[in-house]
């Protein structure tokens, strides 16, 4: 019986995962609304590189600030889709926009 359960999940969790969406084949538009409707998305961004864009500061971690992110969309070089999350070490020292 444990062998059945074992291989009931094995088939199951595959068709769980969900493939992240991929900037390169979206309208700037399209990857806003992303953002936007779910708060925090993983993007692909290249062939082996993805990142976390986020609607506001509300979906970093606390001491984490936001920064505005330009990407390239399907249909344009450069779409402020959100922002991302970035460490506050040593802002204090080198920003001074406090």
């Amino acid at each position: 019986m444990r062998k059945l359960m074992i291989l009931i999940l094995m088939l199951l969790i595959p068709g769980i995962a969900h493939a992240r969406p991929d900037v390169r084949t979206m309208t700037c538009a399209q990857a806003r609304g992303l953002v936007l409707q779910y708060g925090a998305v993983v993007m692909t961004t290249g062939r082996h590189t993805y990142e976390r864009y986020v609607a506001s500061q509300g979906y970093c971690y606390r001491p984490d600030v936001i920064q505005r992110a330009w990407i390239a969309t399907g249909d344009t070089s450069r779409c402020q889709i959100g922002f991302t999350c970035e460490q506050r070490l040593f802002r204090r020292f080198f920003d001074r926009n406090d």
